[in-house]
């Protein structure tokens, strides 16, 4: 059973084709595939995954910040771990990107990798198998990351000015999606992913004064401006699933339909009829959540994918060779 799921995972690889946000076809390689490195570092997997768990051990804040970093990559030219080089003016230096974390995670992975394989394993690669891991280590369902991609040479800051943002709405957030490839559904899904981790109250402050939405429950509305008063410290962290904010689970979606979405952006996803039937379907069950979770990211590690001799792999993902 588990080759013939790879093999659908690999034939529908191979119908996949999508559109970069400018306008362009990317098709998704057929080198991408379950168990890429079979053959050329059989162990690449349980590297990944050892060193992602002691850096969650270290600090389990890194599995949000992770999986955000996975994200941040797909949704800028593509999975191609541009995300991950360091430099002035590259992604790593975008306002979004600033408070990303665990590039230390990657590259302690990439060391080790090196060392067992040298030239075999892409950062790109690294970094989708980090993300799973992360959600394997903070109680969700892991799922098979198909591998294959090589690393690309370009990170330019300005790239990352299109990345979805706190304070779109379903609408903006519908054509940032689609524009790669993503539906409806999939930027549901995946906003799931906010079950993890925090924001800054200067993310989100200028929604929590003078805001008159029904929609939005009033005690917890004056829970979050005691915690981000007018005037008070941008840099205070709250957690965007409110009461489980470290666990892989759907209470997000529950917050949603209770008013309690921490940003503007998560909360129109349960008032906007295009997206609440989707909230209230994920919200019934964890189970369900776990596995679209699972398809929504293996759609998206694959958008805008580098492979066969195109770009390169990296000695270390922080620069280009």
């Amino acid at each position: 059973m588990g080759l013939i799921r790879s093999l659908c995972v690999f034939i529908t690889f191979l119908s996949c084709i999508i559109s970069s946000a400018h306008g362009q076809a990317i098709s998704i390689s057929i080198t991408i595939r379950i168990g890429f490195y079979l053959t050329t570092c059989p162990t690449a997997e349980i590297i990944v995954r050892n060193a992602v768990r002691a850096g969650f051990n270290s600090d389990p804040r890194i599995a949000p910040g992770i999986l955000r970093m996975h994200f941040h990559d797909c949704f800028v030219q593509g999975c191609d771990g541009s995300v991950l080089i360091s430099g002035s003016n590259t992604e790593r230096t975008a306002v979004p990107n600033l408070s990303l974390r665990g590039f230390e995670v990657i590259e302690n992975a990439k060391t080790q990798l090196e060392a067992t394989c040298p030239g075999v394993v892409s950062c790109a690669d690294i970094l989708a198998l980090a993300a799973r891991d992360t959600v394997v280590l903070t109680r969700g369902i892991g799922w098979q990351v198909p591998t294959g991609r090589r690393d690309g040479r370009v990170s330019v800051a300005s790239n990352a000015n299109n990345l979805p943002g706190p304070r779109d709405s379903v609408a903006v957030q519908q054509q940032k999606f689609s524009a790669l490839g993503l539906n409806t559904r999939d930027l549901v899904v995946l906003a799931g992913g906010h079950t993890l981790g925090t924001a800054g109250c200067g993310v989100f402050r200028d929604r929590l004064f003078n805001n008159t939405d029904p929609n939005v429950d009033q005690p917890f509305l004056t829970q979050l401006q005691t915690k981000c008063p007018r005037n008070g410290d941008g840099s205070v962290r709250v957690d965007l699933d409110t009461g489980s904010g470290t666990t892989f689970d759907n209470s997000y979606f529950i917050n949603l339909s209770r008013g309690r979405g921490v940003l503007e952006s998560d909360h129109v996803l349960w008032t906007d009829p295009a997206t609440r039937p989707i909230v209230q379907q994920l919200m019934s069950s964890s189970g369900n959540f776990n596995a679209e979770f699972a398809r929504s990211m293996v759609k998206m590690s694959n958008i805008g994918v580098v492979t066969g001799t195109n770009g390169e792999i990296r000695k270390v993902c922080s620069a280009i060779n």
